[in-house]
């Protein structure tokens, strides 16, 4: 099932519209979340931009996972916030923003000690929540969004 194309510009008056990622794959039977760094604080932080115009706000998750992480992969739910769950399935060697952050891969616990940015915390305690499910032995088909990222 691909996403609707439900976006707007990147802001509509004074609302800021931007859709993000919690990247994460399975290593050794556990989760891991991709956190990255932003480039002016240096404090670590998800991927997520602006909405394009036209642009469904999945597929916006999912351009931003490939322009600041290097990472592409799979929407696997409905947004909390527009920051989708984005099941890693390729990383990659070159991406627009390489060079310009650090990542991580962490546990979701560690991340929840990293992130500094008011509300990705609580996104975080919330994966924990159902961390079995993503498991490969219990894991749902993910759903491919509309738009592939980076062309």
């Amino acid at each position: 099932m691909a996403c609707s194309n439900l976006g707007t510009a990147g802001v509509t008056g004074a609302i800021l519209h931007q859709a993000g990622a919690i990247a994460y794959r399975i290593v050794a039977g556990e989760v891991r979340v991709l956190l990255m760094t932003s480039r002016e604080t240096g404090r670590w932080i998800i991927p997520k931009g602006n909405i394009d115009s036209g642009s469904a706000p999945c597929a916006a998750a999912e351009q931003e996972a490939y322009e600041e992480a290097g990472v592409r992969g799979v929407v696997r739910s409905t947004p909390t916030v527009e920051v989708y769950l984005l099941r890693v399935t390729e990383r990659l060697k070159k991406w627009p923003e390489k060079g310009e952050r650090r990542l991580s891969w962490v546990s979701i616990d560690a991340a929840i000690g990293l992130v500094e940015e008011p509300g990705i915390a609580p996104l975080l305690q919330r994966l924990a929540e159902f961390e079995e499910n993503l498991r490969p032995e219990q894991a749902r088909p993910a759903r491919r969004c509309s738009a592939a990222p980076g062309g």
